[in-house]
């Protein structure tokens, strides 16, 4: 039977009259990678948000790495990792310095801490940078370091928040190559995205509209019941019914 890492049952969250997240549930298992797709004011961003701990829910229930979003916030944080589409790591430091502080910030001892930015700097053939000033690196080697500081401390779950928007073609891809790599070492991915070629690689993906889950499914399965032969148009179809803007 397979591990499931997120589950989520009826969960809502409202802005005195206005409910962003409307009674959503799915379930998500380790080591999968989870497209979670929708237009903007669809509703994803406070949806992820409250999965990692971040906002509490008006109601409903779910739980994240086996801790509740409801009453172990805390515990969430500590158990995932988290890259949000604005690059977050400090440009004032360097590549190591970053690597050190998120390390501390996760609770990392400075053995455990420097053994593991060793090697992922060496997975990330970084090691002959890694005195260099994170501001002078190029937008894509940003966010490859950033994707590898939010898997520091081995979390159950990675939250990457539109990761590879600005990039180039080639860069996107060494990038989901990463991502294809934690996925198969059991770490289960949960990723919003405005490329719909990215959704094809995901194992499925849910596409919200005006704050409900509208489907779910793998990309073949959406692909096929919508008579169509790419995830955007699934997405172009899906949107289409929106009543709310952004």
């Amino acid at each position: 039977m397979s591990e499931i890492v997120i589950s989520v049952r009826n969960l809502t969250k409202k802005f005195g009259r206005f409910t962003a997240v409307d009674n959503i549930s799915f379930d998500v298992e380790k080591g999968e990678i989870f497209g979670f797709l929708g237009a903007n004011g669809a509703g994803k961003t406070t949806a992820m948000r409250m999965l990692c701990g971040l906002s509490f829910p008006t109601s409903g229930n779910g739980s994240v790495a086996g801790f509740d979003v409801m009453t172990e916030a805390e515990e969430i944080k500590c158990h995932i990792g988290y890259m949000s589409q604005r690059f977050s790591l400090y440009n004032d430091l360097t590549i190591w310095e970053n690597m050190m502080l998120f390390a501390g910030i996760y609770g990392m001892s400075k053995k455990e801490s420097e053994q593991r930015a060793l090697w992922l700097l060496d997975r990330l053939q970084f090691m002959s940078e890694k005195d260099t000033m994170v501001g002078s690196l190029p937008l894509g080697w940003k966010q490859k370091l950033s994707f590898v500081i939010a898997t520091i401390h081995k979390p159950e779950v990675i939250f990457l928040d539109e990761p590879t928007g600005g990039v180039d073609p080639i860069t996107r891809r060494q990038f989901w190559e990463l991502i294809y790599e934690e996925a198969a070492a059991g770490t289960t991915i949960f990723v919003t995205t405005h490329y719909m070629d990215e959704a094809e690689y995901c194992s499925r993906v849910s596409i919200m509209v005006d704050g409900k889950i509208e489907a779910l499914d793998t990309p073949q399965a959406l692909k096929k019941q919508f008579g169509v032969v790419s995830m955007d148009e699934v997405f172009r179809t899906l949107a289409r019914r929106a009543k709310r803007g952004d």
